[in-house]
């Protein structure tokens, strides 16, 4: 799922205000919307722009007032997290929730190196306690091996964490989806959507081998730019759920 926001947009509104969308689109009887110049948003797709919280519908509408003479998508990471909810999760709700806990039979956390003793002992640091949370929070015992050789994880895990996934709704989807894929690890999307760790921590759980590798050699501007991203997905993120509230929690976290 890529950025819904259309790129190049010119600023033809003075500002932007959150308010209830109720009366605002025909049918809708709860929720909030933006309005720019009091003219209630659509998405991309053409769909009302109905939000579930009102700290959701504020936080987009700073983005919107924030922007200058020509709207930049990159900037907006809450539009388009909340597009995405709206517009491209419900039609591919159960492709979604397949691809999110795909990750699940490859994870991250799952694969560890058995040399240098130094790198060993950080991810076991980092990662061992996010395995072991997985396990006592959603009944998924991951197996975890060295080296890169694809391991078959039990099938009760991969059902487990598949049921969790399952339990978000729209919007809390596509905040997973977007972390999962910075994360490469469905573990730390579902501990960073828990609050089981902040945005940084999971970067740093995320980023873990890379930036051992850094401390090692330095880093080239290519790959910052690319951990820049990571972060930033992370934290838009971790700030979308928490725009959503209890919206976007599941029972078992």
């Amino acid at each position: 799922m890529t950025d819904p926001v259309k790129p190049g947009l010119k600023r033809l509104y003075r500002a932007a205000r959150a308010m209830p969308a109720a009366g605002r689109f025909p049918g809708v009887a709860g929720g909030y919307t933006v309005a720019l110049d009091g003219k209630p948003m659509h998405t991309p797709a053409k769909t009302p722009l109905v939000l579930p919280t009102l700290p959701l519908a504020e936080d987009v509408a700073r983005e919107w007032d924030e922007q200058g003479a020509t709207v930049k998508p990159h900037t907006m990471p809450m539009m388009t997290l909340a597009s995405t909810g709206i517009d491209r999760v419900p039609p591919q709700r159960s492709a979604v929730i397949e691809e999110i806990a795909g990750f699940a039979g490859t994870d991250l956390v799952c694969y560890r190196a058995d040399a240098p003793a130094d790198l060993v002992e950080r991810q076991h640091a980092l990662w061992q306690p996010l395995v072991e949370w997985a396990a006592l929070t959603f009944d998924a015992p991951l197996s975890v091996t060295t080296g890169i050789v694809p391991l078959g994880q039990p099938a009760q895990a991969l059902r487990a964490l598949t049921a969790a996934v399952g339990e978000f709704d729209d919007f809390g989807l596509a905040a997973l989806h977007m972390a999962t894929n910075a994360a490469g690890s469905v573990v730390i999307a579902l501990a960073l959507a828990a609050g089981r760790l902040d945005h940084e921590q999971a970067f740093a759980a995320a980023q873990l081998d890379e930036c051992f590798q850094i401390e090692k050699w330095g880093e080239d501007p290519e790959a910052a730019a690319r951990r820049l991203a990571i972060r930033a997905d992370l934290a838009a993120a971790a700030r979308f759920w928490r725009l959503l509230g209890s919206e976007a929690a599941t029972a078992t976290i």
